[in-house]
């Protein structure tokens, strides 16, 4: 695995639904990728530069801030961990079903690709990957679809396991705090440790999954 790999390091939903749509509409497109981009630094930012990140969400009308200095997150669970993502990176939360397996050389965080929209969208065990816990989808688990940032997958999305549904939160700059641990090393792809008001969470580098599940695809095929 490259250098780059090694040091980086929603709402309720109504049970029985086999397809939950986040609060921001599923399927939705539109928006450009630098815009998404920014919503993924907004998360990063919010902390220290409230101002900016409220500017930065305007082009997205439910994820507005309630406030000047609030912007709308949700909190997933993985193996190991709770990941804190924007809310307008989430395309749709699906219940899992097993995925078509890539080949015999993928790495085992690389579950397989899923059928969606039709789409093949690459499924991820992020708790895996990061190297936190050996993760695997079963009776309860649902996955994530997300809005690719980069643009280095053959697909605008990548799908991530998860141990139930999202909840929807309002991240502020008086409830988010980073830890940093300087004698702690950062999983790979986790681009900072956080504190949201009582839960400890991580913010995923999203453009190193990409880049890992591109270079793993390329691998397998």
């Amino acid at each position: 695995m490259s250098k780059k790999h090694r040091n980086h390091k929603p709402a309720q939903s109504a049970a029985g639904s086999e397809r939950q749509p986040t609060a921001q509409a599923a399927g939705d497109t539109a928006a450009s990728q630098a815009g998404e981009a920014s919503d993924v630094d907004m998360v990063r930012v919010a902390a220290v530069a409230p101002a900016a990140a409220a500017v930065a969400m305007q082009g997205s009308p439910f994820d507005r801030p309630t406030t000047q200095t609030d912007i709308r997150g949700v909190l997933i669970q993985v193996a190991g961990a709770k990941l804190l993502l924007p809310n307008a990176t989430i395309a749709e939360v699906l219940s899992y079903a097993d995925p078509e397996p890539v080949g015999a050389d993928a790495p085992q965080w690389l579950l397989g690709r899923m059928r969606w929209r039709g789409w093949h969208v690459p499924l991820i065990a992020f708790g895996t990957l990061s190297g936190l816990s050996e993760e695997r989808g079963g009776l309860g688990s649902k996955v994530l679809v997300l809005k690719a940032l980069g643009g280095k997958t053959k697909t605008p999305y990548v799908a991530i396991l998860t141990q139930g549904f999202p909840r929807l939160v309002t991240v502020s700059e008086s409830g988010l705090v980073f830890e940093d641990d300087a004698s702690a090393e950062m999983p790979c792809a986790v681009h900072a440790r956080v504190r949201l008001n009582e839960d400890q969470a991580l913010v995923p580098d999203l453009e190193v999954v990409e880049d890992m599940v591109a270079e793993a695809l390329a691998q397998a095929a």
